[in-house]
């Protein structure tokens, strides 16, 4: 082991941690710009739903694509072409006109989220981390993540209100560029040679494919990928339109949050702040324990937590309450997936095979945008699409229990405490 393998805390993971926050500020901004862009064109809300669905997609697609770019060619060459793409893509975005022309470029949005992304991102730190720091190391880097959505919403929710939403996406264009100021930070990762990465990716991949293991975290992703899409793209609207009035003697009030549009973008923010703990906590118990039964459990408490929700009125209370329980649940999962993925496979293909498991979490992404964008015009308001969402978080909740947390025959790590 290198003495940098041995520290917890590395240039590579700081750097990485940097790339994914700027990553997520942009990303998880889209949900505040629903009503803007819906006000402007005159659009139903399923229009621009459908393009951050679109977004979502490419983002599940390109990821396992950029993984395995990074393993063959280069980890920075798949974060650099990732980080144009996203900006040419925000940039293309801001002069669309018509819905098509908006959900065309959103696929390069997707694509360039996933080259600056979690796929190729907690692949480098993977490597880079000892076996005993890899987990926690996973969390840390997944909550900086989170910080970046801890400032996204309301950094656009803030840009709105003296600009028109076209330049704040040039804003966020520019602001996406700056991943590249640290990509010397990553150090100088080379890939193994061509022959050597044509002999044994195809096994590794034939592996995964045929056992069922993989294919129940690959569908346990899934509901991931949905409710946290959805919520993050209609959940602002949702609280604007849905929520009770927020009281000018309440604390809300006090920190300057008088209207339930402000809530909404706030909500996102708060969501971030607790996952911040919430990813950090799961990286670390996942040192401890089996990672199946923590995703399951994780699972659970989404479930029950999104019942409680929308069973009881929907006041500046709940909202609060919910997006703290919520956060504290948000991206716990991708810690103990992407660390369950290197335990059983290896690391050496880490980005390739995460890259497999995130295209179901963005399938389930794709849905739940777009499903909570057109059920919205059908019914007039989120319960329906709502409750799809519990759905689906019972069943990954359960599918994780039979999984086969073993090594599949390569070199890894060792195992948690069952």
């Amino acid at each position: 082991m290198s003495p940098s393998q041995s520290r917890l805390f590395t240039p590579i993971l700081i750097g990485g941690c940097m790339i994914l926050l700027i990553n997520f500020a942009m990303r998880a901004s889209f949900g505040v710009f629903q009503i803007p862009v819906a006000e402007t064109f005159g659009w139903p809300r399923a229009e621009f739903s459908l393009a951050i669905a679109i977004q979502n997609l490419a983002w599940g697609f390109g990821q396992p694509l950029f993984g395995a770019l990074g393993e063959r060619w280069g980890d920075r060459w798949a974060i650099i072409l990732g980080a144009f793409l996203y900006a040419l893509g925000l940039l293309m975005t801001a002069v669309a006109t018509t819905p098509e022309a908006m959900q065309l470029w959103e696929v390069a949005v997707g694509f360039g989220i996933a080259g600056t992304g979690f796929g190729v991102v907690l692949a480098v730190i993977g490597r880079a981390s000892s076996d005993e720091n890899r987990s926690l190391a996973l969390g840390i880097a997944t909550a900086a993540g989170s910080a970046g959505q801890v400032v996204g919403a309301p950094l656009a929710q803030g840009l709105l209100a003296v600009l028109p939403w076209q330049q704040v996406f040039m804003v966020f264009a520019a602001l996406v560029l700056t991943v590249l100021l640290f990509l010397p930070m990553l150090g100088n990762t080379k890939p193994a040679p061509k022959h050597e990465l044509e002999e044994s990716m195809g096994s590794v991949l034939k592996r995964a494919m045929v056992d069922p293991s993989f294919l129940m975290i690959f569908a346990g992703f899934f509901s991931c990928g949905y409710q946290l899409a959805f919520i993050t793209a209609h959940f602002p609207a949702m609280i604007t339109e849905m929520c009770g009035p927020i009281s000018p003697d309440s604390g809300l009030a006090a920190l300057g949050i008088g209207t339930t549009s402000a809530l909404g973008a706030a909500s996102l923010a708060l969501i971030g702040i607790a996952n911040i703990g919430g990813s950090i906590m799961a990286g670390w118990l996942g040192k401890k324990y089996s990672r199946k039964y923590l995703l399951a459990g994780i699972y659970t408490l989404r479930t029950i937590i999104a019942a409680w929700f929308i069973l009881t009125p929907i006041t500046p209370t709940t909202v609060v309450v919910f997006s703290l329980g919520m956060g504290a649940l948000w991206l716990a999962t991708v810690p103990l997936t992407s660390g369950l993925v290197a335990y059983i496979y290896g690391l050496r293909y880490m980005g390739t095979l995460y890259g497999f498991v995130f295209l179901s979490h963005q399938l389930g992404s794709f849905l739940g945008v777009w499903l909570g964008g057109w059920l919205y015009d059908v019914y007039g308001d989120y319960t329906v699409v709502w409750w799809v969402g519990v759905g689906v978080g019972a069943f990954s909740a359960l599918i994780h229990l039979p999984v086969r947390e073993a090594p599949a025959g390569l070199a890894r790590s060792p195992a948690p405490a069952q």
